[in-house]
């Protein structure tokens, strides 16, 4: 017995005929064709793409971090005194960006400071006092080497604290 058969007692017209209907349709229409493998590829482009994007909002995310927290504590003190020469308590931070990184460090104590060589990655050298007219007495003065020179992981910086 074939779907165009008539079918046997039980099915009224109006049901042989609508089976029949469906038969037919279901006989001749196409079915979809698909391009798995383009689909794969679109699939997985997108994919690296996104984790691409991700990759690179974090590794900015993290470098801005890192650089403001190297630098931010020098740029939420005040400075001392107009006598004091910024350049000199100033270090250029290299091998973070292609730029160096100044950190000023101008009128801070020692402990800021050793806490910004600490996240720098640079050793703490002598520590001597010295006379400096216009400082408030144990901030850092003078750094050595200061700006224009550039400093990187590792280097030992000499630092100056006004005597008072």
């Amino acid at each position: 017995m074939s779907s165009y058969d008539p079918r046997p007692s039980g099915c009224t017209p109006f049901e042989e005929e609508l089976i029949n209907a469906m038969n037919d349709f279901a006989h001749s229409t196409d079915s979809p064709a698909f391009d798995t493998a383009g689909m794969v590829h679109r699939t997985r482009r997108r994919r690296a793409t996104l984790i691409a994007g991700f990759a690179a909002a974090l590794i900015a995310a993290g470098g801005g971090t890192a650089l403001a927290s190297i630098s931010g504590s020098a740029s939420q003190t005040t400075p001392a005194a107009t006598t004091v020469d910024h350049a000199k308590a100033t270090f250029l931070l290299g091998g973070l960006t292609k730029e160096p990184i100044a950190v000023d460090l101008t009128g801070q104590d020692l402990a800021t400071a050793k806490g910004q060589f600490e996240k720098a990655q640079l050793k703490l050298g002598t520590i001597v006092k010295v006379v400096s007219p216009g400082c408030k007495s144990a901030t850092v003065v003078e750094l050595t080497p200061h700006s224009p020179k550039i400093v990187v992981n590792g280097d030992t910086v000499d630092v100056k604290l006004c005597a008072g």
